[in-house]
């Protein structure tokens, strides 16, 4: 019952994202794996029981990685197979962690605060171990009464009332005194957060363009013209700014001559910023990175990538000699120095690209340093029709939210979209077609408490949950003093 306990949390963890979209699950998720590891006083028994949940979870829900590894990697179907198997299994570590440390937590007074305390700081730390994906938190993002906690705790408050009322469901099902419940009314004050902001139309015009560029072309020159004029064909309707996306061609604005005077030319006949995917050199290393260029044809501004996609844009160096990176550059990209915003007249544009919309610190820093407008460009091509693209819409969708920031998302084949600040989609092209969409957004100068703070949520999360495991390994359980 334990064990099958456990796996039941590894299901309801899948439903809560897309392709499910079963959100409503999320205040319930954790408690079945809570309940077993309260239950169980072997330790390594409780961390198997996290870690085989771990493992469903992670296989579950980003199933389309072996999906990217085979058909867009080049890796033959077994590598795949065995880099997917590999990736569970790494990644599944985290929640027997949880697991182990959550069953320790559930024997005292304060379980339904501490134990979503430690599921935060053990869901930060999917940030600092190669690959972060999915908060529980990111299921609030259509729910308007959690979401108010997002401008002031980011996406990890999200994620702490969830974890808080599966901890409450597990006491209950465990028989616990029903004073050990009271420290969850303390997650009635969302409901005194400033609600949301209203849905508005933009005060300003973008046109954000979904070339529907091929991911396995060959790049012969005439094929590369072609993509080039689609782009620029595209992009020929009156807005103070057009988006192009991260897409699977080359955008060689220093190094192509003809390339250069096609966008500068676009921005002259528009009269429009145009926000472009380049890639440049660094030491004969390619970086990847957006342009800015003004309506005059003059570069104005850019930002290389800080943050790079493992197996997607650099290959870890332990596996080099067996397997190749997704990015179709012939070497590794090497990251950027630093944040840069790219001035838009009076007006500071944050751009982040791709995989950065998972880190929560990072977008919000541009907020803080004074962007306006948020832009992310990203080729979502690689995750094919799978369920990866929903999942990194509903991300970056937090981002806004966190930031009180409209965002525009150009990609290269969907999901793109337009953000509101509230991080709803105002405007969505239909996926898998060469279109372009003429939107509105605004400039906002204002910073919300995260925006300017950060995760001292985190970090408040991280300390309560030391110190009460500390408590709980050094003095006698609750279980013992009854």
């Amino acid at each position: 019952m334990k064990f099958g306990a456990a796996l039941l949390t590894a299901a309801l963890l899948i439903l809560v994202f897309p392709n499910f979209n079963v959100a409503y699950l999320a205040p319930v998720a954790l408690a079945p794996l809570l309940w077993a590891a309260a239950k169980e006083p072997r330790w390594w028994r409780r961390f198997l029981f996290g870690y085989a949940a771990g493992i469903a979870y992670w296989a579950g829900a980003c199933y389309w990685i072996q999906i990217v590894l085979h058909d867009h990697a080049g890796i033959a179907a077994w590598a795949s197979w065995l880099g997917f198997v590999v990736f569970a299994l790494y990644k599944g570590l985290l929640m027997g962690v949880f697991a182990l440390g959550a069953g320790l937590l559930m024997k005292r007074g304060l379980a339904v605060l501490t134990v979503p305390a430690l599921w935060v700081a053990v869901e930060w730390l999917h940030t600092w171990t190669g690959f972060a994906w999915l908060d529980l938190g990111n299921a609030a993002i259509n729910m308007p009464v959690p979401m108010r906690l997002a401008p002031f705790t980011g996406v990890y408050g999200l994620s702490f009332v969830f974890a808080a009322m599966s901890a409450a469901l597990a006491l209950v099902a465990l028989r616990r005194p029903r004073v050990e419940l009271a420290p969850a009314l303390a997650l009635l004050i969302v409901w005194l957060l400033p609600a949301l902001p209203a849905l508005q139309r933009g005060t300003q015009s973008a046109v954000l363009v979904q070339p529907n560029i091929s991911e396995s072309a060959d790049w012969t020159q005439s094929w590369i013209g072609r993509m080039h004029q689609r782009l620029a064909s595209l992009s020929l309707k009156g807005a103070f700014l057009i988006v192009w996306p991260e897409a699977p061609a080359p955008m060689y604005y220093d190094r192509d001559p003809q390339f250069r005077d096609m966008v500068d030319q676009v921005a002259r006949t528009t009269h429009s910023y145009v926000l472009l995917n380049v890639v440049p050199l660094s030491n004969g290393a390619p970086l990847n990175s957006a342009l800015l260029v003004s309506p005059e044809g003059q570069s104005v501004g850019r930002y290389d990538q800080m943050n790079l996609v493992p197996f997607g844009e650099y290959v870890p160096r332990p596996f080099k000699a067996l397997l190749s990176k997704i990015a179709t550059e012939s070497d590794d990209f090497v990251p950027g120095a630093r944040q840069m915003l790219l001035p838009a007249g009076p007006h500071k544009i944050g751009a982040f690209i791709c995989y950065e919309s998972v880190f929560p610190g990072f977008v919000r820093n541009l907020a803080n340093q004074g962007a306006e407008l948020l832009v992310n460009i990203s080729n979502d091509g690689w995750y094919g029709a799978s369920a990866a693209r929903d999942q990194h819409l509903e991300i970056v969708r937090m981002r806004a939210a966190e930031n009180r920031r409209w965002i525009l998302r150009a990609t290269n084949d969907g999901i793109t979209s337009t953000i509101d600040p509230a991080g709803r989609v105002a405007r969505n092209l239909p996926s898998f077609v060469a279109a372009s969409a003429l939107t509105g957004f605004s400039w906002v100068d204002s910073t919300t408490f995260y925006s300017r703070h950060g995760d001292w949520f985190v970090w408040l999360c991280l300390l309560a949950a030391i110190a009460a495991l500390a408590v709980a390994t050094l003095t006698p359980s609750y279980k013992k003093n009854r």
